[in-house]
C-alpha cells in the first residue's frame, strides 16, 4: 500500500454532490477522488491513503458513523470531515464528537469547506516535511556528544 497522503477522498452516495465537490477541489488544485459509497471507499484504501475525506452521513448501506468506525480501526490517522442535508441537533452533536475535521450541513458554505481541508493538507505536509528529516539521521547522528566534526 503507498502510505503517501496526496489526495482527498469525498463520499457521498449523490453523484451531483459528488461531482460538485471535486470541482471545487480541483478548482484549488487539489487532488480528489469520489466515491459512492463507504464499502467502494474502504477498498480504495488498500492502494493508497487520502490526506482527509469529507464523507456524507446519511448514506444506503453503511452511515458516514460506520464508516468512520471502520476507518478509525484501520487507519485512524485519516481525519474525516463529515456533511449532511439532514439538519437535526443529534446527529451534528455525533458528526462533531466522531469526525475530527467536524461537520457541514448541506448546502455547504464552499469556502469553509475549502479552509477546513487545506488546514488537513497543511497540517499533513507539515508530518510529511519533518518524518523524513528525522528518519534520515541515525540516533547517533542526533547525539549532541558526538565527536564528529563538520569541515
Amino acid at each position: 500500500m503507498d502510505t503517501t497522503f496526496s489526495w482527498v477522498a469525498v463520499v457521498d452516495d449523490d453523484a451531483s454532490i459528488r461531482r460538485a465537490l471535486l470541482r471545487l477541489l480541483r478548482s484549488e488544485d487539489i487532488k480528489a477522488r469520489a466515491f459512492a459509497n463507504g464499502a467502494e471507499f474502504l477498498a480504495a484504501l488498500d492502494k493508497s491513503l487520502p490526506v482527509c475525506v469529507v464523507m456524507d452521513v446519511q448514506m444506503p448501506g453503511m452511515s458516514g458513523f460506520d464508516v468512520l468506525e471502520m476507518l478509525g480501526q484501520r487507519i485512524p490517522q485519516v481525519p474525516a470531515l463529515l456533511i449532511s442535508a439532514q439538519q437535526s441537533p443529534e446527529i451534528e452533536k455525533k458528526a462533531i464528537i466522531r469526525a475530527s475535521l467536524g461537520f457541514l450541513a448541506k448546502p455547504m458554505d464552499t469556502q469553509a469547506l475549502l479552509a477546513i481541508v487545506w488546514k488537513a493538507i497543511d497540517a499533513h505536509r507539515k508530518v510529511e516535511i519533518q518524518v523524513p528529516i528525522l528518519s534520515s539521521y541515525g540516533e547517533s547522528d542526533l547525539n549532541t556528544s558526538s565527536t564528529r566534526s563538520i569541515k
